[in-house]
């Protein structure tokens, strides 16, 4: 099976813009957290979470592309159905079936709305936000607007509140806060 070093080489080399490796680190970690909590195998929820934007630097201006390169790509590696099938469901490109496909279907919106709740701190960082300051921007409709607010609550369909849900990704992106500089 592909293994993390070589999926972090392939995000390296296919993704060169820096925001986006941290947001394929960021769900990573959002992924493996959700892992972790629904008893599952966090590797392979990890791998899905950092390789499912592998393609969006040659698709950003051809959407109906995106997930069907990033299999394309993968084709060559031993990368298990199941990884395949989450980054095909992130981007609807198939329907979403397991918990995983669920997962990742939400985690993908949320890293990069806390990501934005974070830079609007004074400190930029992470440590200074907590669930309560989530939700009061999650509120707010002009706040990172493109944040889909609708996908994030899907979190539900998983059994997780919102607040229990925006609990295990914050802290899961606090603990690599390094590798996402905030």
């Amino acid at each position: 099976m592909l293994d993390r070093k070589t999926a972090l080489d392939l995000v390296n080399e296919h993704v060169k813009t820096k925001n986006l490796v941290k947001h394929c680190l960021a769900v990573e970690a959002i992924m493996r957290a959700l892992a972790t909590n629904f008893k599952q195998d966090a590797e392979i929820w990890g791998l899905a979470g950092l390789l499912h934007d592998l393609d969006y630097e040659y698709t950003k201006d051809k959407p109906e592309l995106h997930g069907l390169k990033t299999v394309e790509i993968l084709k060559s590696y031993d990368v298990p159905k199941e990884v395949l099938d989450a980054i095909l469901a992130h981007c609807e490109k198939k329907e979403r079936e397991t918990l995983m496909e669920q997962a990742i279907y939400v985690a993908d919106p949320t890293s990069g709305f806390i990501v934005a709740a974070a830079l609007i701190t004074p400190e930029k960082s992470l440590s200074v936000i907590d669930v309560d300051f989530l939700n009061r921007r999650f509120k707010e409709k002009l706040f990172a607007k493109g944040a889909n607010r609708q996908q994030m609550m899907e979190c539900e369909k998983m059994g997780l509140s919102l607040n229990e849900f925006f609990e295990i990704s914050l802290e899961a992106m606090k603990a690599i806060s390094e590798d996402l500089g905030l």
